[in-house]
């Protein structure tokens, strides 16, 4: 039979790899949200230098002030879908990113929990006469840390829904504006 103490140094030991694999886990998931952050920046950017050198372009070809407006006023209402494109691309992302984080370390906590819970219920069985208090203690411990993570969650879920609304609510006021302006300017027609 091991000691408590070899119990609990292999415990800690199991421990201790468990988060450095989270955390390995977690920076590689973090890398990825960034790639695809990085690629979206590069692939918006070289659209957007595209498509002004074609506005450009058509701008300086304009006959009179009237064709200057006309071409102005096309071109706001695309430019105004593609920010609200880009931007519901941006929130996917970050979206998911968090989504990955969140179901890791969720696992990483249940499988943690679930080992502490197994070493608490071994040492109980093994414990000496008296040490029932003790044994009681650890495991009111591990239940308030298994409450305060499932709150911190909660709290967590709510927060990113809550980004997501406004990101949304965001969105769709500056379609309605942008599709304001393009209605104003070609009012003004």
């Amino acid at each position: 039979m091991f000691s408590y103490q070899d119990q609990f140094s292999a415990a800690t030991k199991s421990n201790l790899q468990a988060q450095l694999d989270l955390i390995n886990n977690l920076t590689a998931k973090a890398f990825e949200g960034v790639e695809k952050i990085v690629e979206l920046n590069l692939s918006a950017t070289k659209a957007s230098l595209e498509e002004a050198a074609l506005a450009a372009k058509q701008l300086a070809s304009a006959k009179d002030p009237q064709e200057l407006l006309a071409l102005a006023a096309a071109q706001a209402q695309p430019g105004a879908d593609k920010a609200t494109a880009y931007g519901r691309h941006l929130a996917g992302i970050v979206s998911s990113t968090q989504a990955e984080f969140t179901k890791a370390a969720e696992a990483q906590i249940a499988d943690t929990s679930r080992k502490l819970s197994a070493l608490i219920d071994e040492i109980s069985k093994n414990a000496p006469p008296g040490s029932e208090q003790a044994v009681s203690l650890l495991k009111a411990t591990l239940s308030n840390a298994n409450a305060a993570y499932e709150q911190l969650s909660k709290n967590s879920k709510q927060a990113v829904e809550t980004l997501e609304a406004n990101l949304a609510n965001a969105t769709k006021q500056f379609t309605a504006a942008a599709e304001k302006a393009t209605a104003s300017t070609r009012a003004k027609k």
